[in-house]
């Protein structure tokens, strides 16, 4: 239905062009510009309408008409362009680090959940690749 409204529209469209470039002017010298045409009124004498005037006014009804049913077939509930597109990729944001809980003042901190404590290795064991080994304690 669309696409014949449509076929119908150009075609008055152009009709319409050449019927009103095929119009003689009414009086369009400059002088009737400025009141130079002496007894002619404002939109020249009024006579019979020939058959050029009769149809620019047939056509320009018609290519209104086609202009609202254009419009109307035009309106929501048909296809959207955004119908097709496909759905947005959720993009996934890196979690927080986690921050060890600090202990309250005067309490001395539990090795429940934080990081285990790093241990020196043991006499004769050299330390993990990575780590600087750690010199004994005093008194051991």
């Amino acid at each position: 239905m669309y696409a014949v409204v449509l076929a119908l529209h150009i075609l008055v469209s152009i009709f319409l062009i050449l019927v009103v470039l095929l119009q003689t002017g009414k009086g369009g010298d400059i002088a009737s510009a400025f009141g130079g045409s002496g007894s002619q009124a404002v939109f020249g004498p009024r006579g019979a309408s020939n058959v050029l005037s009769k149809a620019t006014t047939w056509s320009a009804v018609v290519f209104m008409l086609t202009s609202l049913g254009l419009f109307f077939l035009s309106q929501p509930g048909g296809s959207s362009v955004m119908e097709s597109a496909p759905e947005p990729v959720p993009v996934e944001t890196p979690a927080a680090p986690e921050v060890p809980e600090q202990a309250p003042a005067g309490e001395a901190p539990s090795d429940q959940g934080g990081t285990p404590a790093a241990e020196s290795p043991a006499e004769g064991e050299t330390a993990p690749a990575g780590q600087p080994e750690q010199a004994p304690a005093p008194g051991e």
